[in-house]
């Protein structure tokens, strides 16, 4: 026991052993400098190239443009990094070589087990290449309702209008709700007094209606006038409705109840 200590205690106190650390952490730091400029390199390649296919007379989808960039510099970074890892393993004398075929055939046993993973990554290629949504997109999917902030080979990245951010795996996504690709419909009701004139109030709202395109970038085309959806004994409820790009008609609908408030009071007509 007593000559172990002693050569612990000799292999410590030798230059030798503090030089060969000292390499070995200096190699390391070198591994470590270089995966991170490669990695910001790497990534500021792959923007710049996208940047350039932007301006390509080529058909160019902004959404799609976004989400292959992610996910391009997503791979590269694991890639990078796990080259450094093995680099760093490799440094402290590890055998890389044996070490990766024993990962590989206990990657194989553990693969039989690992068929939710294998769903996600190939979910998640379907995904990306049937742009199916897309970065920045609005979407349904289950209970998150929000905004796209990320999509990887196994995860997606929701994040809602309160704050929270759902991560759901690939493999778990059947159906999904895109508010983002087609045009979207606001439904505005307007109540008034039970003993209002329709026909004097719908010429006033299509009065109204007519010159909305000026004042709202976000409308497609003059909205419309439905008509009477409801009644009762107090009130009338009359139906506008406002084709609006994608995501926008909730913004719309709030514009329009205010303005036509203030155009209707000026007109006689109370709001009920």
């Amino acid at each position: 026991m007593e000559v172990k200590l002693q050569e612990l205690k000799d292999y410590l106190i030798a230059e030798q052993t503090w030089l060969d650390l000292g390499i070995i952490f200096a190699k390391i730091l070198v591994i470590l400098l270089l995966t991170t400029i490669v990695v910001r390199v790497g990534k500021s390649i792959i923007k710049r190239l996208f940047l350039v296919r932007q301006k390509s007379p080529l058909g160019y989808s902004e959404r799609r443009q976004n989400t292959l960039e992610k996910l391009l510099q997503n791979i590269i970074a694991n890639v990078v990094y796990f080259t450094a890892i093995i680099a760093i393993l490799s440094t402290f004398g590890i055998n890389v070589v044996g070490l990766l075929a024993g990962a590989g055939i206990v990657g194989l046993a553990v693969g039989f087990g690992a068929q939710s993973l294998v769903k996600d990554i190939i979910t998640g290629f379907f995904i990306i290449f049937e742009d199916q949504f897309a970065v920045g997109d609005q979407v349904q999917i289950g209970t998150a309702n929000g905004i796209v902030q990320e999509i990887g080979l196994r995860t997606t990245k929701v994040k809602s209008y309160t704050g929270e951010l759902h991560i759901i795996p690939n493999g778990s996504i059947t159906v999904v709700v895109n508010y983002s690709i087609y045009n979207s419909l606001a439904l505005i009701d307007v109540s008034v007094a039970a003993e209002t004139d329709i026909p004097t109030l719908e010429k006033n709202i299509q009065e109204f209606l007519k010159d909305l395109p000026n004042k709202y970038e976000d409308l497609v085309k003059p909205p419309s006038f439905l008509g009477v959806q409801s009644f009762s004994a107090t009130e009338i409820v009359v139906r506008i409705t406002a084709e609006t790009i994608p995501t926008k008609q909730a913004g719309v609908a709030r514009k329009v109840r205010r303005d036509l408030k203030e155009f209707l009071e000026k007109k006689g007509i109370q709001i009920s």
